[in-house]
């Protein structure tokens, strides 16, 4: 995956460093050298993750932050502080201005990559969703606006997996207030306690001593249900490397100890004001868009849809020079299907195959019916050889389903 980082500094010589480090690894860098063209640069051009320096004269980069924050258009661009700052009310006062991390120079490569590669993922998902309910809005369904992310995250429920209870106390403590927190000590257990719904952020202890805190991030991540749950670790400052894992895998955010409780109840707060606003986004699909947007026997958009969606998604690739592909797929003998078995067993072929397409793919991808037994993946990003490993995997998926019920 591709993204635009804008790398803002007033020192040459450190965006060299930065530009050199990004460009390695393939991202496409933008750079500014004050707060005003930084701002100018985000108002007319695409970019995905803002790198920012504090100490800047003129404009500082908390208040570049706290600008970019306000304005509607920019509101949810991610922003790292880059900085030689490293006091926890350095950190509060930028959270609180509305950035989403902080790298302390210099800037160690392999945690500044990770964490843009991250952050860059969230900001593209959620681009995705923004553009599904724009383009339901100019075919009159419901209202293109979408209201501001809420400043308050008072009334949430936070799910803390910690069997030290004497941490497990202090943050309890430091967040009871505002919240509604439980307590597991076990990761069963927390699996439990998730599946019945209802929580709107998930903090996890990497030192559980009889269970291991990253297997349960991976588990979290890779349920339906809590596929989109935000996920914090507190995790030592000797952990390093299992840190960088658990951000590679998904994990939002993280707190090294000793944990400051004002920092604790700053990224709590920036997490869940963030799911809030994903959650808005996504029930406006599906109080508006897809409704008149969904296949009514398979549950997939359908042919209307994909055409705007196409339309739209084809026009950034082509502006940004990314990899697009797109897969056609088609049922084999499925006519046969029908005249044998009936129309009724068709339509349950029919819906089961669009069941696994649909499991198969990413957040990002479009699966679509285009008409009778013919869909389409779209998928942004992917090259032509990627796109034909997807493909095969998907054919054996369901070459190998089939073999297994025909077999039972």
């Amino acid at each position: 995956m591709t993204a635009r980082v804008l790398v803002v500094d007033d020192i040459a010589a450190n965006v060299k460093l930065l530009e050199a480090r990004l460009t390695a690894d393939y991202f496409e860098v933008l750079t500014a050298s004050s707060g005003p063209e930084a701002l100018e640069i985000c108002r007319k051009e695409k970019v995905d993750v803002v790198l920012l320096d504090v100490m800047m004269p003129g404009m500082d980069g908390f208040e570049v932050c706290r600008r970019l924050k306000a304005e509607p258009k920019t509101q949810n661009l991610p922003v790292i502080m880059v900085t030689a700052l490293d006091q926890t009310s350095d950190k509060i006062q930028g959270l609180k201005a509305g950035a989403d991390d902080f790298l302390t120079k210099p800037v160690d490569d392999i945690a500044l990559i990770t964490r843009v590669r991250n952050l860059a993922r969230l900001k593209l998902l959620n681009d995705e969703l923004m553009m599904r309910a724009a383009i339901g809005a100019k075919l009159g369904l419901g209202h293109e606006r979408l209201e501001p992310a809420s400043e308050s995250a008072e009334g949430s429920r936070l799910l803390l997996v910690e069997d030290d209870w004497r941490a497990a106390e202090q943050i309890s403590e430091a967040l009871c207030a505002d919240h509604e927190i439980t307590v597991e000590s076990s990761v069963e257990q927390a699996l439990q306690t998730l599946s019945k719904g209802g929580f709107d952020l998930l903090i996890v202890s990497l030192d559980l001593e009889h269970a291991d805190g990253l297997r349960l991030c991976s588990q979290v991540r890779s349920l339906e249900a809590t596929r989109h749950l935000p996920i914090i670790i507190l995790v030592d400052p000797a952990e390093q490397a299992r840190l960088l894992r658990a951000l590679d895998m998904g994990v939002n955010d993280y707190l090294v100890r000793p944990i400051d409780r004002h920092e604790l109840q700053a990224r709590v707060t920036t997490q869940v004001r963030r799911k809030r606003y994903t959650d808005q986004l996504r029930a406006r699909l599906e109080e508006h868009v897809e409704q008149a947007m969904l296949d009514p026997l398979t549950g997939l958009h359908n042919r209307r849809y994909l055409e705007s969606h196409m339309a739209a998604k084809l026009e950034d690739a082509s502006a940004l020079s990314q990899a697009f592909s797109i897969l056609l797929i088609d049922i084999d003998y499925f006519k046969s299907v029908n005249d044998t078995f009936g129309h009724d067993v068709g339509d349950i072929v029919l819906k089961e195959f669009a069941a696994r397409l649909k499991r198969l793919t990413r957040g990002i991808d479009l699966a679509a019916r285009l008409g009778g037994e013919e869909f389409v993946i779209a998928m942004p990003g992917t090259s032509a050889e990627r796109a034909a490993q997807v493909a095969e995997r998907l054919r054996a998926h369901i070459e190998n389903c089939l073999l297994y019920t025909s077999d039972a």
